[in-house]
């Protein structure tokens, strides 16, 4: 037993029963399917660089362009404390918490597929309102709809994911969410970075391309296959059957068929799966999943440094330009950890990197806080010294996430609960992770200017906190068939207390 006390694996020999090979068609499954996560990675790039362009700001946000041009005698934190300007940010992930509640009734009664396609087109039309938009109204409604397809598209494109992915190799295709992620907030950063030269409609031109990836991902997911869970749980067990021979490149696949009818006949029986995440036997996914892991993603600070990453370097003393660029640095920095995990994240586990990378985290976090206590402040650019260092550690603190909370944090919740809470625990997973992400939003540019450097040791001990907590709470899940990951919290020192051991941990009381 390690850390946690708990075993690497629970049952190697079942595992092993499982048969597959690595098909064409399945590869362009998870290929399609993880494009959902450029819709989110685009927004999160594109918004926090339009919102430093002055054209933007000129249009919709006059205050905010006066206060960053004139020389004030405040201190700099405070350049961009505007509640409305942050509403921009914020007001999507408020749409998408409540989207994702209508995405969990469409992914349990209508499929993974469907949800992929409604979020596809929501995101779409999203984007079109953005870039034409003439006041403050269409920017919000944009936002909403906008909203709405990261809440349908985060609900089914990790499960999707999950479900597709053979158990050995589950950790690198779930983590195709997160790499597209990072791609499309690299791309928005690039986009950025031209379109600040096209006065004065440049803003417009990022917020339009947001089409693009909406369009890739609806264009493709209508030749998406439906994953086996999903046929079998609403009772096409035939075809979903041949869809699992098909993506395995196998017909031996008894072992795994016969776990999932098993576990279709289980959730079948569940009226209500939200009521049902309430039984003992699901605590362990309420608590860990639905609830710590994605709002102590959120609470590690890097969404708040990738949404104003711009912002922030501008309010440090950058041109514009220069800015831009160092945003493109520190979001190529997330792309290579992303990398970096997908490589290793089935041989080492997720445990490792979660708790290497929150240590590195915590230990720049505080650097960064400590660095802009000393040298920033009183109306006057930071020195260029310690501007490199920041830039520099604030690349490494994104390194560290992007290999670690970022794409685990979409990874472990999605291969923990059961198949019949499975798109009720997406969605309060979804849910969860939008609220922590608006509240963050639209808080920190008036905790930096509050708070000051204190923002960052705070996020600091948010960092040590969740670190400690996957220490003792969270077991392994490397390799582990995603229909038999009940069994680790049986065999955890904590959590056995709590959903007992063999059949009775598995029925389970409220």
């Amino acid at each position: 037993m390690a850390g946690g006390g708990f075993t690497d694996s629970v049952d190697p020999k079942r595992a092993q029963l499982y048969e597959y090979r690595i098909t064409g068609y399945f590869i362009f499954a998870c290929i399609v399917a993880a494009s959902g996560g450029s819709l989110f990675g685009y927004d999160l790039g594109v918004s926090g660089g339009v919102t430093s362009m002055d054209d933007f700001l000129i249009k919709f946000f006059p205050d905010v362009y006066e206060k960053k041009h004139a020389h004030l005698h405040e201190t700099n934190y405070c350049k961009y404390d505007n509640q409305m300007l942050t509403l921009f940010t914020s007001s999507l992930y408020f749409a998408a918490l409540i989207f994702t509640f209508a995405a969990s009734y469409v992914t349990r009664t209508m499929g993974r597929k469907i949800t992929i396609l409604v979020g596809a087109g929501s995101f779409f039309i999203g984007a079109l309102f953005n870039a034409f938009a003439q006041n403050i109204a269409m920017l919000i409604v944009g936002r909403v709809f906008l909203g709405g397809g990261i809440g349908f598209g985060n609900q089914a494109v990790p499960l999707y994911l999950s479900e597709m992915a053979p158990a050995k190799i589950r950790g690198r295709v779930n983590q195709m969410f997160q790499l597209a992620t990072c791609i499309g907030i690299l791309v928005a950063n690039f986009i950025n970075f031209g379109t600040e030269k096209l006065h004065p409609w440049g803003w417009r031109l990022s917020l339009g391309l947001a089409t693009l990836p909406a369009t890739i991902m609806f264009v493709g997911g209508c030749f998406l296959p439906e994953t086996p869970n999903s046929l079998i749980e609403r009772g096409k067990v035939e075809q979903g059957r041949k869809v699992l021979e098909k993506i395995r490149g196998t017909q031996q696949v008894d072992a795994e068929f016969d776990d999932l009818v098993e576990a279709s006949n289980a959730a079948k029986a569940i009226k209500n799966p939200f009521q049902n995440l309430l039984l003992r036997k699901n605590r362990p996914q309420l608590v860990i999943g639905a609830i710590a892991i994605p709002a102590f993603q959120q609470l590690t600070g890097n969404n708040s440094i990738l949404f104003y990453a711009p912002v922030i370097f501008q309010t440090m003393g950058f041109s514009n330009n220069a800015s831009l660029f160092s945003s493109v640095i520190t979001n190529a920095a997330l792309v290579i950890g992303v990398l970096v995990s997908m490589a290793f994240v089935d041989r080492w586990g997720r445990r490792k990197f979660f708790i290497e990378s929150g240590i590195e985290m915590f230990i720049i976090m505080v650097a960064v806080g400590i660095t802009l206590s000393i040298e920033f402040g009183g109306g006057k650019p930071i020195a260029k010294g310690a501007a490199v260092f920041l830039v520099i550690f604030i690349c490494l603190f994104v390194f560290a996430f992007g290999r670690s909370w970022g794409p685990l944090g979409w990874l472990v919740p999605s291969e923990i609960f059961p198949l019949e809470t499975r798109s009720a625990g997406q969605s309060l997973v979804v849910f969860v992770n939008m609220l922590v992400t608006a509240i963050v939003a639209q808080c920190f540019l008036v905790s930096l200017c509050e708070l000051r450097y204190g923002i960052f040791l705070l996020f600091a001990a948010f960092i040590f906190v969740m670190t400690v907590f996957v220490y003792f709470f969270l077991p392994e899940t490397k390799q582990v068939p995603i229909e038999e990951i009940h069994l680790l919290w049986e065999n955890h020192w904590f959590w056995s207390k709590i959903v007992g051991t063999g059949n009775a941990g598995r029925e389970g009381t409220v």
